[in-house]
């Protein structure tokens, strides 16, 4: 089955490609934008104990998950930024937490045959990518739900040493 794999380490380096959308209920056309989001929370947050981050959130928009991994809840986070300027490790990015979000849906049931998605299409930076992939922590490619790998460098805790 074929998945998106997003670099995460590519995705501060690329400034000249377009990341579009085909989903019509996507405004600006940013479900890409999600997917980074989702990465980052997934993949590079520090999963701090105390969580200055949902603590910061007047709104109660950011929630930590059973599994330690954050979710922000769209309808509730009006993009104060207070979750970033909290964030002390600075995974999230300010540009990271817009007002209006959109979701990505992997294309799931729209292509056709051989076609890509419209996100792979415009990104010729390498960030986005489209194909049969699959996990392999050796090259730091970890699979975040059955549709999306993430390229990126795991930050793991280590406990202290006594």
């Amino acid at each position: 089955m074929k998945k998106l794999l997003i670099d995460l380490e590519k995705v501060k380096l690329h400034t000249s490609c377009s990341e579009n959308c085909s989903y019509f209920y996507h405004p600006k056309n940013e479900g890409v934008a999600s997917l980074i989001e989702f990465a980052n929370f997934a993949l590079v947050c520090r999963k701090c104990e105390d969580e200055p981050c949902v603590s910061a959130c007047r709104f109660n928009a950011l929630e930590k998950k059973e599994d330690k991994v954050l979710k922000r809840y769209l309808f509730k986070c009006v993009s104060c930024k207070s979750c970033s300027y909290a964030c002390h490790s600075g995974v999230i990015l300010p540009e990271s937490i817009p007002f209006i979000a959109s979701t990505c849906d992997w294309c799931i049931g729209r292509l056709k045959g051989n076609d890509l998605p419209v996100c792979v299409k415009g990104c010729t930076c390498g960030v986005v990518k489209y194909g049969d992939f699959e996990a392999d922590e050796s090259k730091n490619i970890y699979a975040i739900n059955d549709n999306l790998l993430i390229h990126s460098i795991h930050w793991v805790r280590e406990e202290a040493k006594a």
